[in-house]
């Protein structure tokens, strides 16, 4: 009987040590050691042989140090080519924007001629060599500009994540900002230069002129008080894209000063500011994240739209105050063509709210601009003539001009 309840509790032992382990949490304050899931060592010997092998090895013998061939290698059809290169520095230099330096020198030198122009003088006197003095220092002077733009944005942080924006050849990583800056100091330099030659055929007042001009460019953009970023932006660009260059380019054709060029010159320097401002409405959240305090940044959506309108209008308001009298130039009045230009600019304005649509929108300001200047200098031009040619006065019906 012993020995079978001896047999008994073995078998029972041998069950209990067989049985599955419960899936069950354990609450126990003390837990058996058979009852711990335990892994076997051979698994761990196991796995040990898989592990790389490690090598320690001093740096202090080592006396080359090589750099190891790259894994993918740039092939040959992604180096730029010359054609590539100059479509870069095309874009950089932002040539649309040349039309703000080039359209006030036209109207300047336009007016210019045209007061030299006599019955004695049908053609007037027009002077070429300080014409194309003048137009390559305000071009170089405009990329110039452009250039320094560019990098002392790229200093401050602005335009870094703007793919609107305008040049961005250090922000995309195309160019070095080094080479950018000799570029565009390069540029200046040069403008300032032959911008001095041609000046000295306009007398004191024009070389003034000229280093006020040259001032803005530069002081636009740079440190260490940049106009741009001070509300400045637009008061800047309406004298310098304005008078400025307007007075300026009329000295050079006639060595003195008039009242009439700044008259005209008005209406050319509010569209080229209300070009800039649609450009800074457009930028506004990416110059408030870089601290860039421009006039767009500091008011909100419905006062930016109030501002560029007022800019806009106020671009046509010199020209109907000088052709709607009866003896004035009526044939100014052309301009108005480019009222239905200026409507779809104005919707464009007051529905846009995107950055992108903004950007189309001062597209159209761009060509807008050019439109009303080329209106402007052919109105003039003619107007002139007309005066000067009664041939073209027929007895009995009254000149419109």
């Amino acid at each position: 009987m012993k020995e079978q309840e001896t047999s008994q509790g073995n078998e029972t032992a041998v069950v209990k040590k067989r049985a599955p382990a419960s899936s069950q949490v354990i609450a126990a304050d003390s837990v058996q050691a058979e009852e711990v899931p335990t892994i076997p060592l051979d698994s761990l010997q196991s796995l040990s042989t898989l592990a790389p092998e490690i090598s320690v090895r001093p740096v202090t013998a080592t006396q080359v140090a090589s750099v190891p061939e790259p894994l993918v290698v740039q092939p040959a059809e992604y180096r730029r080519s010359v054609g590539e290169w100059l479509r870069i520095w095309r874009d950089g230099l932002r040539l649309s924007y040349l039309w703000f330096a080039i359209l006030p020198l036209l109207l300047g030198t336009t007016l210019g001629w045209l007061s030299s122009i006599a019955a004695k003088k049908p053609l007037g006197e027009f002077h070429p060599q300080r014409f194309a003095t003048a137009l390559a220092a305000v071009i170089l002077l405009q990329l110039g500009a452009n250039l320094l733009n560019d990098y002392y944005d790229y200093l401050h942080g602005v335009d870094t994540s703007n793919a609107l924006g305008p040049g961005g050849l250090i922000q995309q990583g195309l160019i070095r900002p080094a080479r950018v800056l000799t570029a565009g100091l390069f540029f200046l330099i040069v403008g300032a230069f032959l911008g001095t030659l041609a000046a000295l055929y306009g007398g004191m007042i024009a070389l003034v002129f000229g280093a006020l001009g040259l001032l803005g460019a530069y002081f636009y953009s740079a440190p260490p008080r940049a106009l741009s970023a001070f509300t400045l932006g637009e008061v800047t660009t309406f004298w310098v894209f304005g008078p400025l260059l307007t007075l300026s380019a009329y000295m050079i054709q006639r060595g003195k000063l008039d009242s009439q060029p700044l008259l005209y010159s008005i209406s050319l320097g509010l569209l080229i500011s209300a070009v800039f401002y649609l450009n800074d409405m457009r930028d506004r959240e990416s110059d408030a994240q870089a601290r860039k305090y421009t006039l767009a940044t500091l008011l909100g959506i419905r006062a930016n739209r109030v501002v560029c309108t007022l800019l806009l209008l106020g671009a046509y308001a010199p020209l109907l105050w000088l052709g709607i009298p009866s003896h004035g130039p009526h044939l100014v009045l052309i301009t108005l063509w480019t009222l239905p230009g200026l409507s779809a600019i104005l919707i464009g304005l007051w529905r846009t709210t995107t950055p992108a649509s903004l950007h189309i929108t001062m597209r159209k300001a761009i060509r807008l601009t050019v439109l009303f200047t080329a209106l402007l200098l052919v109105a003039l031009v003619i107007t002139t003539y007309w005066h000067w040619l009664p041939s073209f006065s027929l007895p009995g019906i009254p000149t419109i001009f």
